[in-house]
C-alpha cells in the first residue's frame, strides 16, 4: 500500500510543529514572566537601595548638624557601611578623606553620590527641613540649659493635664533643642486648636538662652538688610512650638514706600543668610559623600529572598505548563501506537483490528496493520482449507489402495491385471499429489533448484504440445502452437515444460470436445510472453483472484480426476516466480481462458 500523505498531516511535521510551538510558547512565557518579575524586583530593590542611600545621607546630615567637625564620624560611617553592605566615604571638596569604611588607599568612585551640608538640605530627602534648607537638628545657640529644660518639663505636664481635662489625648516629645512639645497624633493638638484655659503662654515663651539667640539672629538680619539698602524693620522672630524645633517666624514687617516689592524678598534672603551664619560655627563643614565603588567594595545588586522566590516560581510555572502541554501532545501522538501495540499483543486467532482515526503515518500504519490482519485471516482460512484438502486428496487413493489390498489378502478377489492397473493408477495419483506438494514446499522455502540454459520458446511449446497430443486427441480438442520470431529464454527447460504442461492440462480439462487450445510465444521488450489460450468454459470474474490458490477449484463438484488436485496452477505461479517472471489469468464465462507467463528474455547461444 502506497498512500501519499499530505505534508501537514505527516507525523514528523506535526512533531516539529508541536515542538516549535511548545518551545516558542515556553520561551515567550519564560521571557515575559522573567522580565516582568525581574523588573518588579529591580524596582523594589532599587527603591530599597534608594531608601538606604537617603537613610545614610540623613544619618550623616544629623551627625554634621550636632557636631562642630567630623572628628569621631569614623565609627558612624563604619556602622552604616556594615548595615548596608556598601562602602561609605566622606571627603572634603578636594577629596581629602574624612572617614572611609574601606581600607586606606582604596580608590574613590569617580563621582560623589551627594553633598552633606546640614545648612543646605533637600526638603524632599530630609523630612522636617525648613524653608531655609536647614537641618532641624542643627540648633546651635538655641539649645536650652538643663535648668530651663526642667522648668519647661513641668509646664509641659501642666499643659498635658489641661488637654486631658478637655478631652484631648496628648503626649510630650522633645525637640532637638531640648524643648518639650505637647502634641497628639495629628500634631500639634487638634491641628493647632488649644482650649482657652490651656493657652497660658508660659510653655511657648522663649527661655533666656533662646532670647539671646533670637536677639543675635535679629541683629544679623538687620545688618544684612542695611547692606542691601532696605530701611524696613527686621521680621519678628519667635519660637516654633512644633516637634521640629526652633526656627524664626514668617516675615511680619511692612515695607516702606521706597523699599517696593524687594522688601519681603530681601528680608527672606537675609533671614536665611543670617540663620546659616549663626549656625555655621556649631555644624560640621560641608563634606562629599561617596557610596560604593572602589577596588574592594563595588556596588552590587542582590535580589531579596522574596524576589528570588518569585522568579523561581515563575520559571517553575512555565516549566510545569510546558511539561503538561508536551505530555498532552505526546499522549495524542502515542495513543494510536499504543492501540497498535495492544492489538499486536492479542492472540493471533482473534485477528484484532484497530480504528483508523488519523491520516498521518500512524493512520497509514493502522490501515496497513488492518490489511495485514485481514490477509493473515485469509491465509489462516486457506491454510486450514489446504490441510483439509491435502488430507482429502491423500485419503481417497490410500483408502482405495488399502481396501483392495485387504480384500485381495482375504481372498475375496483375485489380483488380476485389471485390479493391479487400478491400484497402480491410485498410486500415481498419490505420487502426483506428493510431488506437487514437494515442489510447492521447495518453492516456498526458496530451495527450488533451477538448471538454467538457453531455451528457444518455440521449441519449448512444440515439446509441450507433443507431450499432450494424445490427451488432446482423446478429449477431442485441437492443440496448436504459434510463435513470433525466435524468442529465447534463460530458463530450466524441465521446469518450464512442467509449468506449461500444467496450463495445457488445465485447458484440456475445461475445453469441450471440438474446442481449441493454443500455445503461443512472442517477444515483448526485454521479456518473452508465453500464453495458453482455450475456447472452454472460461472463468467467472469473481473466480479470477483465486485461480492460483492451492486446492481451489472453480467447480467444487469436480473430483480429483476430472478437476485435478488443485495444485497445478499454484505450481505454475511458483515456477514462474522462481524464474523472475509473473503469471496472470484472464477470461470470461463462455469465451475461454487465457493464462499468460511473462519471463525475462535470454540471449541466443554463441
Amino acid at each position: 500500500m502506497n498512500r501519499r500523505i499530505p505534508v501537514r498531516k505527516r507525523l514528523l511535521v506535526r512533531l516539529l510543529v508541536a515542538s516549535v510551538l511548545i518551545a516558542v510558547c515556553s520561551v515567550a512565557a519564560t521571557a515575559w514572566l522573567a522580565v516582568a518579575t525581574t523588573t518588579r524586583a529591580l524596582r523594589e530593590e532599587q527603591g530599597q537601595v534608594l531608601a538606604e542611600d537617603m537613610d545614610v545621607l540623613a544619618r550623616l546630615s544629623g551627625y554634621a548638624a550636632t557636631h562642630a567637625d567630623w572628628r569621631g564620624a569614623e565609627r558612624t560611617v563604619r556602622d552604616l557601611a556594615e548595615r548596608t553592605g556598601r562602602r561609605i566615604a566622606l571627603t572634603t571638596a578636594d577629596r581629602t578623606v574624612l572617614a572611609d569604611s574601606a581600607p586606606p588607599g582604596t580608590p574613590l568612585p569617580p563621582r560623589a553620590a551627594a553633598t552633606v551640608d546640614p545648612l543646605r538640605v533637600d526638603t524632599y530627602t530630609e523630612h522636617g527641613a525648613q524653608r531655609a534648607g536647614v537641618d532641624p537638628r542643627a540648633v546651635g545657640p538655641y539649645r536650652i540649659t538643663a535648668s530651663e529644660r526642667a522648668k519647661l518639663d513641668k509646664l509641659a505636664v501642666v499643659r498635658r493635664n489641661c488637654f486631658a481635662r478637655n478631652g484631648y489625648d496628648t503626649f510630650v516629645v522633645r525637640a532637638p533643642s531640648g524643648r518639650p512639645v505637647v502634641t497628639d497624633d495629628d500634631g500639634p493638638v487638634a491641628g493647632g486648636t488649644v482650649p482657652e484655659e490651656c493657652a497660658d503662654g508660659q510653655l511657648n515663651t522663649p527661655t533666656p538662652t533662646e532670647d539671646k539667640a533670637l536677639g543675635d539672629l535679629s541683629s544679623r538680619i538687620a545688618s544684612c538688610l542695611g547692606k542691601q539698602g532696605v530701611t524696613q524693620a527686621p521680621p519678628s522672630l519667635g519660637v516654633d512650638v512644633t516637634r521640629l524645633g526652633l526656627t524664626p517666624r514668617h516675615y511680619g514687617g511692612k515695607p516702606t514706600a521706597h523699599d517696593g516689592a524687594e522688601g519681603p524678598a530681601a528680608a527672606q534672603r537675609c533671614t536665611a543668610q543670617a540663620r546659616r551664619a549663626q549656625l555655621d560655627p556649631y555644624v560640621a563643614p560641608v563634606a562629599e559623600l561617596f557610596l560604593g565603588g572602589g577596588a574592594t567594595t563595588a556596588v552590587r545588586f542582590d535580589m531579596s529572598p522574596a524576589n528570588k522566590a518569585k522568579v523561581a516560581g515563575a520559571a517553575g510555572l512555565v516549566l510545569a505548563v510546558t511539561v503538561v502541554v508536551s505530555a498532552v501532545v505526546a499522549t495524542r501522538l502515542v495513543r494510536p501506537l499504543r492501540a497498535l501495540t495492544a492489538a499486536a499483543q492479542q492472540p493471533p486467532e482473534r485477528h484484532v483490528r484497530v480504528p483508523v482515526t488519523t491520516r498521518d503515518e500512524t493512520g497509514v500504519l493502522a490501515a496497513a496493520f488492518n490489511e495485514l490482519t485481514e490477509r493473515r485471516e485469509r491465509l489462516e482460512a486457506q491454510r486450514k482449507a489446504m490441510v483439509s484438502d491435502i488430507a482429502h486428496e491423500l485419503r481417497s487413493p490410500l483408502t482405495n489402495i488399502r481396501g483392495w489390498l485387504e480384500v485381495t489378502r482375504d481372498g475375496v478377489v483375485d489380483p488380476d491385471p485389471a485390479l493391479l492397473a487400478s491400484l497402480h493408477e491410485e498410486a500415481l495419483v498419490l505420487q502426483r499429489v506428493i510431488d506437487d506438494l514437494q515442489d510447492l514446499a521447495a518453492a516456498d522455502a526458496g530451495t527450488l533448484r533451477l538448471h538454467r540454459e538457453p531455451v528457444r520458446a518455440d521449441e519449448l511449446l512444440g515439446q509441450v504440445a507433443a507431450a499432450h497430443q494424445v490427451a488432446a486427441d482423446t478429449a477431442g480438442v485441437t492443440l496448436r502452437t504459434t510463435a513470433e520470431g525466435v524468442p529465447w529464454l534463460d530458463a530450466d527447460p524441465v521446469r518450464m515444460r512442467q509449468a506449461l504442461g500444467n496450463l495445457v492440462s488445465n485447458a484440456l480439462r475445461h475445453t469441450p470436445s471440438g474446442g481449441t487450445a493454443t500455445l503461443s510465444a512472442r517477444p515483448d521488450g526485454d521479456d518473452v510472453v508465453l500464453e495458453v489460450a482455450d475456447t472452454g468454459t472460461g472463468i467467472a470474474p469473481e473466480d479470477l483472484p483465486h485461480v492460483f490458490e492451492r486446492f481451489w477449484r472453480a467447480e467444487k463438484s469436480r473430483s480429483r480426476r476430472t478437476g485435478g488436485s488443485g495444485l497445478g496452477l499454484p505450481i505454475v505461479r511458483q515456477l514462474t516466480a522462481a524464474h523472475g517472471g509473473t503469471a496472470e489469468a484472464a477470461g470470461a464465462p463462455g469465451t475461454g481462458a487465457v493464462f499468460t507467463l511473462r519471463l525475462p528474455a535470454g540471449a541466443a547461444p554463441g
